[in-house]
């Protein structure tokens, strides 16, 4: 196949086409959507909190938690909910909760992966998840999540382009050139992450919704230890 990157251990590719393309040939897939769900999953995982992925924002999600005794995450602003794909509203979350966090794009791609080890990626925890991915094989494939335009095509989101080249960077092996070029995203970002997520299209959407603190907490480097992994459909704390 001349698009899965064949001869790389490491390998970038976005949405829902790359997962279809590269989980089946990788070790591990590590998922990437930084505004918001896999920063939300670090947040939560990382107050020892299980985070269940779900496809769909509809009433089929609150009965999908209450068959797994898990709280329901709502929009953002929603009152009759808690918790929501705000990672300011998952910093209550306590050991033992587990939350399920509707998302068309991390959550989406999170439950294309198959049988592939999967994990969830962001700046917070990019040295984390790339050593808990090191851990497991040496092919691994990192999947930028993107975002949707209102016709539903994919948009390549610069956020989640850093973040991949946040986790790339930290990463053993060869990459290819599409997670070099990651790479480069990164690094020409590094040390203004709050200044580039604020400025890019999904921050300013955020912002001028109101949350502004959502776009910090994305922005921070390397702040969590945790590598959350998917196990029995939730994502927990990856084993040492």
């Amino acid at each position: 196949m001349h698009h899965d990157q064949s001869g790389f251990g490491i390998r970038c590719e976005w949405g829902i086409k790359g997962v279809e393309a590269l989980a089946p040939i990788s070790d591990v897939v590590i998922i990437v959507d930084v505004l918001s769900f896999t920063t939300c999953v670090d947040v939560a995982v990382s107050r020892g909190a299980a985070v269940l992925p779900y496809r769909w924002k509809d009433d089929s999600a609150g009965e999908f938690a209450r068959r797994h005794s898990a709280e329901l995450a709502g929009v953002r602003g929603d009152p009759a909910h808690r918790f929501s794909l705000s990672p300011v509203s998952l910093e209550k979350l306590g050991p033992g909760d587990r939350i399920v966090l509707p998302s068309p794009n991390g959550s989406t791609l999170t439950l294309a992966t198959g049988k592939t080890p999967t994990l969830s990626g962001c700046l917070r925890n990019a040295r984390a998840a790339a050593q808990a991915a090191n851990r497991i094989g040496g092919t691994v494939a990192v999947i930028p999540a993107g975002e949707r335009w209102p016709d539903g095509g994919l948009r390549p989101a610069l956020e989640d382009w850093i973040g991949a080249g946040a986790i790339i960077a930290e990463l053993n092996g060869d990459p290819s050139p599409e997670a070099r070029a990651a790479v480069a995203a990164f690094r020409q970002a590094s040390r203004r992450f709050t200044e580039t997520l604020s400025a890019c299209g999904s921050g300013r959407e955020l912002i001028a919704r109101g949350y502004e603190s959502d776009v910090v907490r994305a922005a921070q480097h390397d702040v969590s230890h945790t590598a959350p992994r998917l196990t029995d459909g939730a994502y927990v704390e990856s084993p040492a």
